[in-house]
């Protein structure tokens, strides 16, 4: 005759699920002691400490970089600020010395010689711009103190080749009235013909039917 436990399935169950877990940790917990009798799990510390030791120093190298890179980058953007500053400086001091040198050529012309009486003409500039047209510029003074007021009229010609043969022209409207006392200066612009050569300008002063002063210049 046999006797069997009457134990009930679920408790056998519980307690071999019991008895694996225990295993289990036995296994775990030889596994990890192995690892450190064997040196490797502090191996892999001392590694992670060793990356994460040179990651700290990459990013600070880089940061220190960084640094450089943004004063560098800083200085070349003042360097250049003056730099621009500077050639407007220049070319504002370039302009105001030829503004004064052309003021000193036009009073010098305003000096009376020695001599001179009446109307006269101290200054003809001409310039043919791009061909197109042509820009002129005269002074006109009488050097006398306390002179009247002239009242007249002023003419500029041109002269020079057109298509290859000799070409004359004058102002539109063939004159320019001129009035003034002691100095006067005149300036204007025409427009030249296609394929004309300006080879010399005059200019002439006429009171009434008498001529009192004339210039030419050639170009």
């Amino acid at each position: 005759m046999a006797v069997r436990s009457a134990m009930p399935w679920p408790l056998r169950w519980a307690g071999a699920a019991i008895v694996l877990g225990f295993c289990g940790a036995i296994a775990l917990w030889a596994f990890e002691f192995g690892k450190d009798i064997a040196g490797l799990d502090s191996g892999a510390k001392e590694e992670l400490l060793r990356l994460r030791s040179d990651i700290a120093t990459i990013r600070a190298e880089r940061d220190k970089a960084q640094s450089v890179f943004n004063t560098s980058a800083s200085l070349i953007t003042a360097e250049k600020t003056a730099q621009e500053r500077l050639a407007a400086q220049i070319k504002t001091l370039e302009a105001e010395n030829r503004a004064l040198r052309d003021d000193l050529g036009f009073f010098e012309k305003l000096i009376p010689t020695a001599g001179a009486q009446g109307v006269a003409i101290r200054g003809l500039q001409a310039e043919v711009l791009q061909g197109a047209q042509l820009k002129w510029q005269i002074l006109v003074i009488q050097p006398t103190r306390n002179a009247p007021e002239f009242r007249g009229k002023l003419e500029v010609s041109m002269g020079g080749t057109l298509d290859g043969k000799p070409w004359m022209m004058e102002l539109p409207g063939g004159f320019q009235a001129l009035s003034f006392r002691q100095y006067r200066r005149v300036e204007g612009m025409v427009d030249l013909p296609p394929n004309a050569v300006v080879k010399n300008v005059s200019a002439k002063i006429v009171e009434g039917t008498a001529t009192r002063a004339v210039q030419s210049i050639k170009l």
